[in-house]
């Protein structure tokens, strides 16, 4: 297993996480399972987004005993009422349901705190407004989380969040469909026949703004939606028109900037498996560059997807790193120290760069690699 720093957290994440979606199925025995398969294969991130007092319960007993093998990442405003879910920002509500999640998985605090499911502006200014946001550095202050997230499908309240310097980690939907959709509070208006009705073209601008300040701010992004429920894997569901493989869905989701850990879903122990096999996977299993470049609805014409497929350089450099500190560098009104010198760390710079024009001919998307070059030679002075 590989491990990524999640952000500015200070916390190393498995690359493949565990999400809950298929936790409660055989009466949650389903949970022990899991957990047993994520301890031998090293996966030490799970996401715990239901308030189901069973699943928690049945989660605890499952961690009994190796607590400091895992990093939880549990859901403030997630409560259990009336004997169904229920997305709360009623303070009164909202506390004794995060007491009672701590009580129920047996644990004296949470590693990431994840303020609920916010997909509206107004929203937002409510959990900043009516204290979930001030109740959530509370716990933080007591020991009770170590970190505040922020779990959202929509961009601009993303954006909002990560920029006010609120929180730490963003749960974010991340695979090739959404990335092309804007933002919206309605999660339903991603994957609406609709919205793919016509044929799409490079991701949505206020997506890749996201992914690139969380980078700079060190914001770490953990994902959920990167199968987008199994569609993307169906031909006949995916609104792309074809299938991606498991592996390829993983790939893409680590390629973009800020991403610590994806959280496969699971509804068994070989669908868990599976996710955890693109470890060993290889390159070319993981590729989706030209699985992407072949979507009959989808286009990603001239935008760098990240994918290597460039390379090799006859000088050597790293196009899709170089490319992606470009991208960085150009996000903000300035540079961010950190991006110019990871960038100065290369091997090889922009500046080595002869014009030959081998890479773009291996570009599955039509990207101006060469002029990419002159940019970030100009950008970094290297």
């Amino acid at each position: 297993m590989h491990y990524r720093e999640l952000g500015n957290t200070g916390l190393r994440v498995s690359e493949i996480g565990i999400g809950c979606e298929g936790m409660t199925e055989q009466n949650c025995s389903m949970c022990a399972k899991l957990f047993d398969l994520a301890e031998k294969n090293g996966v030490n991130y799970f996401d715990l987004y239901a308030s189901d007092p069973e699943l928690r319960s049945s989660i605890g007993k499952a961690l009994h005993g190796r607590r400091d093998k895992f990093i939880i990442q549990s859901h403030i405003c997630s409560i259990w009422k009336d004997g169904q879910y229920k997305r709360s920002r009623d303070l009164r509500e909202v506390k004794p349901g995060f007491e009672e999640s701590l009580r129920l998985l047996q644990v004296d605090y949470i590693d990431v705190g994840m303020i609920h499911y916010c997909d509206a502006l107004d929203d937002w200014d409510e959990i900043i407004n009516n204290g979930i946001l001030d109740y959530a550095r509370e716990l933080k202050a007591q020991g009770k989380i170590k970190h505040i997230g922020l779990s959202s499908h929509n961009p601009q309240v993303a954006l909002k969040a990560v920029e006010s310097n609120s929180i730490e980690v963003l749960m974010f939907s991340v695979n090739p469909c959404y990335d092309l959709q804007p933002a919206s509070e309605d999660v339903e208006d991603l994957w609406a026949d609709e919205a793919y009705a016509n044929h799409l073209t490079n991701m949505d601008p206020e997506r890749q703004k996201l992914y690139e300040t969380c980078q700079r701010m060190g914001v770490g992004i953990t994902v959920m939606k990167c199968f987008g429920g199994g569609d993307l894997l169906n031909a006949e569901l995916s609104p792309a028109g074809a299938a991606l493989t498991v592996n390829q869905c993983i790939s893409y989701a680590l390629s973009r900037p800020a991403v610590a850990c994806v959280l496969a879903g699971a509804h068994s122990v070989e669908q868990l498996q599976e996710s955890i096999n693109y470890e060993n996977a290889s390159e070319s299993e993981r590729d989706y560059a030209l699985a992407l470049a072949s979507f009959p609805k989808i286009s990603w014409k001239g935008h760098c997807m990240y994918c290597s497929h460039c390379e090799p350089c006859p000088k050597k450099i790293d196009i899709a790193s170089v490319t992606k500190f470009l991208n960085l560098a150009q996000a903000g009104e300035k540079i961010p120290e950190t991006v110019r010198e990871h960038y100065a760390v290369l091997e090889h710079h922009a500046s080595e760069c002869i014009k030959c024009g081998a890479c773009e001919k291996r570009c599955p998307f039509g990207v101006a690699i060469r002029e990419n070059m002159t940019k970030a030679q100009e950008v970094f002075s290297l």
